[in-house]
């Protein structure tokens, strides 16, 4: 007796959709809005563990989040998130001093010390579970260091980490492997530093903090292979938009592409 099921194709899939919020976007744009000035709206925030984490995060260091209807949509865990969340900042340095829980989030961990290591003071400690407590926190930790900054991590680089607010001087940093995630903190700690803070980066990598920090009123362009940014008195980011996840619909794209076709007999 044979051990194969067939079934027969279906058609092809029609039909629009939305895939999930950018995840690493909805980070910055918690982060960037808990940093500006006045309220901010962010359109399509990710409703995932993570961002939550990130979302917390940012109200335990004195961001309000002002909508109660978004609160109640981030609440309900079906992955879709929030149509909006606005989001009351604390200003470049008013963040208060916390103990952060960041969960699992590992952009949490490694952007959130760009933030407070430059402010004019306070202390903060960012632990999470078991997992992130492996994952080294030494490349932002040590450039951070170079800036000026106050850190102390477990065995020197691991969490939870301790950031003390301290005054930062600019510094160019050669990234020894291209991240995204290591030049956002350095950009993030540029904006409190004395001088220009300059990223030079090995290969190209996602360009999404500069471009929001720009959009929120930052000094930050490009040259070349390094992003150089200034010092800021305010971000005023006013409104974010975070697009869907391109990733997210592959294995639709998968399932259209593998449809049935028609096929002509050879004339």
């Amino acid at each position: 007796m044979s051990d194969r099921t067939h079934f027969n194709p279906l058609g092809a899939l029609r039909g629009a959709l939305r895939p999930p919020a950018d995840k690493s976007i909805s980070h910055r744009a918690a982060m960037i809005a808990a940093m500006g000035e006045g309220e901010t709206d962010i359109v399509g925030y990710l409703n995932a563990a993570d961002t939550r984490s990130t979302l917390a995060a940012v109200q335990a260091l004195g961001a309000r989040l002002v909508d109660e209807a978004a609160t109640e949509a981030l609440e309900r865990d079906d992955g879709l998130g929030a149509a909006r969340l606005r989001i009351a900042g604390v200003g470049l340095r008013g963040a208060r001093p916390a103990a952060i829980d960041v969960g699992n989030a590992g952009t949490l961990l490694r952007l959130l010390p760009g933030w407070l290591a430059g402010q004019p003071e306070g202390t903060w400690t960012l632990d999470g579970d078991e997992s992130i407590r492996k994952r080294p926190v030494d490349r932002v930790a040590d450039p951070l260091r170079m800036m000026g900054a106050k850190l102390a991590a477990r065995e020197g680089r691991l969490p939870p980490l301790e950031v003390e607010g301290a005054p930062l001087h600019g510094i160019t940093y050669e990234l020894p492997v291209a991240s995204a995630q290591v030049k956002s903190c350095l950009l993030f700690a540029g904006l409190l530093a004395a001088g220009e803070t300059r990223v030079v980066e090995p290969l190209p990598t996602r360009d999404h903090s500069e471009r929001m920090l720009a959009a929120a009123g930052a000094e930050v362009r490009r040259e070349g292979d390094t992003v150089v940014i200034g010092p800021a008195e305010r971000l005023e980011p006013g409104r974010i938009v975070v697009p869907a996840d391109f990733s997210s619909a592959c294995l639709l794209h998968r399932r259209r592409d593998a449809r049935p076709r028609q096929r002509r007999a050879p004339a």
